[in-house]
């Protein structure tokens, strides 16, 4: 590896003959299977060098403090202390000596775990394998719950020492931060479910999933709201560009217009899923975790490919996108919405809530105002049952001005 990125001899030999030649060598290969650049896998080379003579790779355990003493012992330090260049290239180090220490699985992590994390493995185990709940839902309760263990006072080393006072004391601190009752609707939902299962184990004392109470939400009651077609147009015009970013952006967003995907489906997509022979895409529906098959339309195609032809890091990761810069990684779904967020504010568009879900609202809304019935909707988005689609009726104008307008004496 390193006769790749060094030629003159003098320089090869000061690296092969510094300590831990293979170890070094070894990090600097997945470095480059990761996505980095040339320049960057030299400077990573150069730390290594230097962490070479100072970190002591050869003990069974390493400390994150122990690596942060080797590097501000080391030798090889040019900067004076405490400059910005000397602050900027210790945390370089650090970085570059954690990872390399991770890599030989010698660092000591020190993470702390969230209270009762080991009920709530148990019972995220039991909603997948014996109810059979997306890994969405699953996320979302396990997540609602570590809130509410981690609300509680440190003392409270049991579940039976929780109380229903604890739960109502913890709903109304949500209620007065702003929280909607649609999200608080939620979060009782997660904990009443998770206390059901807790008293069928004895985990805790029994009663208190009963008395949990979720505020009323009436049916049908939300509007879904996302920009009118018109904006999604402009938004989709504007982010035509030729930088990188704008390449893989594009992409994204037509697949989030186009097809009504919602966020984490964009970012579950492989290269394998494009089927460019048969002119379809496979996507795996995060609510109800089945794999449905969309037809590849043209300008959709011809997003995806520029960015896989342009713009793709070269590397072994079947992720479809990635990250542009090292090291590579594929993007997360919480990375998607940012996208369509500083794009639409960049046009004015103004919208409660603006992230990648209001483009599924609009590809919805669109359909209708097309004539498109409330079951090919449905199709189209992935919903299983109609009912999930009935929401969108209530935003066809139109059709309601057409009901307004009848003459409803003739019916008498």
């Amino acid at each position: 590896m390193l006769e790749t990125l060094f030629k003159r001899p003098a320089i090869l030999a000061r690296y092969r003959d510094a300590p831990f030649l293979d170890a070094r060598e070894k990090f600097l290969k997945q470095c480059a299977l990761s996505g980095y650049p040339r320049s960057s896998l030299k400077k990573t080379a150069w730390i290594l060098l230097s962490l070479a003579y100072s970190m002591n790779i050869d003990c069974d355990r390493l400390t994150v403090r122990d690596i942060e003493l080797a590097i501000d012992n080391r030798k090889h330090f040019s900067p004076p202390r405490n400059s910005p260049e000397c602050k900027s290239t210790r945390q370089l180090f650090v970085h570059v000596a954690n990872e390399w220490a991770c890599s030989l699985g010698l660092i000591e992590q020190t993470s702390i775990e969230s209270p009762f994390s080991a009920q709530i493995a148990v019972f995220a185990q039991y909603q997948r394998e014996e109810r059979g709940l997306s890994p969405v839902t699953i996320s979302t309760r396990c997540e609602c719950l570590a809130w509410f263990f981690k609300s509680l006072m440190s003392n409270q080393a049991s579940l039976y020492l929780i109380s229903l006072a604890d739960v109502d004391a913890f709903m109304e601190s949500k209620r007065s931060h702003g929280w909607k009752r649609s999200s608080l609707t939620i979060l009782t939902d997660s904990l009443r479910s998770f206390f059901r299962y807790a008293e069928s184990q004895g985990w805790c004392a029994p009663g208190i999933a009963a008395f949990i109470e979720a505020p009323r939400i009436y049916d049908q009651e939300g509007i879904p709201e996302g920009p009118n077609w018109e904006d999604v147009q402009r938004l989709l015009a504007n982010s035509h560009g030729d930088l990188p970013a704008d390449v893989r952006n594009y992409a994204i967003m037509m697949l989030l217009a186009v097809y009504g995907f919602r966020r984490g489906e964009v970012a579950r997509l492989q290269l394998d899923d494009l089927d460019w022979t048969g002119e379809r895409i496979r996507v795996t529906r995060s609510k109800i975790s089945r794999i449905h098959y969309v037809p590849l339309v043209p300008a959709v195609g011809d997003a995806v490919l520029r960015y896989l032809r342009e713009v793709r890091p070269r590397c072994s990761e079947r992720t479809l996108f990635l990250s542009l810069k090292a090291p590579i990684r594929p993007l997360s779904a919480m990375s998607i919405s940012p996208i369509v967020r500083s794009r639409l504010k960049v046009l004015g568009v103004v919208l409660p809530h603006s992230g990648a879900h209001c483009l599924r609202h609009a590809c919805a809304s669109h359909l209708l105002a097309s004539g498109f019935t409330l079951k090919e909707i449905g199709d189209h988005l992935g919903h299983r049952s109609v009912n999930s689609t009935f929401d969108y009726a209530k935003i066809d104008l139109a059709g309601l001005r057409e009901v307004a307008e009848l003459n409803l004496r003739r019916l008498l």
